[in-house]
């Protein structure tokens, strides 16, 4: 569980003062947002809130707290400990990960040098992602991707919002630490917007297993070539695959012999065989097992799970992701 506390430091004096009369559940907001000269929002249980000066919430949004440039420049002076430009590298991708592997995103007006974005000044735009570790969330769901003793190729389908990486961070964490019944897996995770391990520093602020590597802020389909080159993994972990780049990198890693852990934007398997660059993947039958995720109940509910000719093994089972 998250400490209240550690998000609330992160911002300008106004903004901790609404979040401390905050009297709901802190643990599901998902979202922090401020916008110069726009309401304070958050997104609460995958619903869409703005919080009066009271820290009530409320959906009208001429009753609720203005964000001003003030609260923006004094919440990134936290956000970067009075040193924002030693993060200018992280700031350049238009994010920055804190300790307890809080995603920070940015927007405002970007400076361009050569074509290359430089950085962005100033900043009118925060978006505080909180990381939510759930251990266990992948507990009944685990054996369904397990055959005759090895770990299937996996393909986690979802919507936004629906808890895809907190499903693939605890499912990466039981693979690598192992249990009673399987074996624990080297794992190597391609980090590329620090969400999964939630790296500060380097250092993996969640939890994601004894026998993992983690490569933190690297592209994908990068970052798989050089695992399997250097690290030997017996699983590669990526999220949000969907490029040529990535494609071409997951045949590389099939062909070295390491199984795959993979999520992707769908709602169904027919929508990932409708994307040009997976349809020959999902009709040669490459992934074992595909998972479904939706947020009819809330975040993280298993609508069902497939094995690579479309046979359901399970359905309609929820996790509290």
């Amino acid at each position: 569980m998250m400490k209240k506390t550690d998000i609330i430091r992160l911002f300008a004096k106004p903004i901790r003062s609404i979040l401390e009369k905050f009297e709901e559940d802190f643990d599901r907001i998902y979202e922090i947002r401020l916008r110069i000269g726009a309401p304070f929002q958050i997104i609460y249980e995958g619903r869409d809130y703005f919080l009066k000066a009271n820290g009530g919430e409320t959906f009208l949004a001429r009753n609720a707290y203005m964000v001003t440039a003030e609260d923006i420049c004094e919440t990134m002076e936290y956000i970067g400990n009075y040193s924002l430009y030693a993060f200018e590298d992280e700031l350049r991708q238009g994010f920055l990960t804190v300790q307890g592997g809080h995603r920070v995103g940015i927007a405002g007006q970007v400076i361009l040098e050569d074509g290359k974005v430089k950085g962005v000044s100033p900043i009118t735009c925060v978006n505080v992602r909180i990381s939510h570790q759930i251990i266990g969330c992948g507990d009944v769901l685990f054996p369904y991707l397990w055959d005759g003793g090895e770990f299937c190729h996996t393909l986690i389908i979802s919507a936004p919002r629906c808890g895809k990486t907190t499903l693939l961070r605890d499912i990466v964490r039981q693979l690598s630490d192992g249990n009673e019944r399987f074996a624990g897996r080297t794992v190597g995770v391609v980090d590329e917007r620090s969400e999964i391990a939630g790296c500060y520093q380097g250092v993996p602020q969640n939890d994601v297993g004894i026998r993992t590597d983690v490569l933190d802020g690297c592209p994908k389909a990068e970052g798989m070539m050089m695992l399997i080159r250097s690290m030997s993994p017996q699983v590669v972990a990526v999220d949000e695959i969907g490029t040529a780049e990535d494609i071409k990198a997951l045949e590389s890693v099939l062909n070295c012999g390491c199984k795959i852990l993979a999520t992707v934007h769908g709602n169904n398997i027919d929508d990932v065989r409708k994307k040009p660059l997976l349809s020959s993947m999902v009709n040669a039958h490459i992934f074992e097992r595909y998972v479904l995720l939706s947020n009819r109940m809330r975040a993280g509910t298993v609508q069902a799970v497939y094995d690579g000719r479309g046979t359901c093994l399970f359905e309609r089972e929820r996790f509290a992701c």
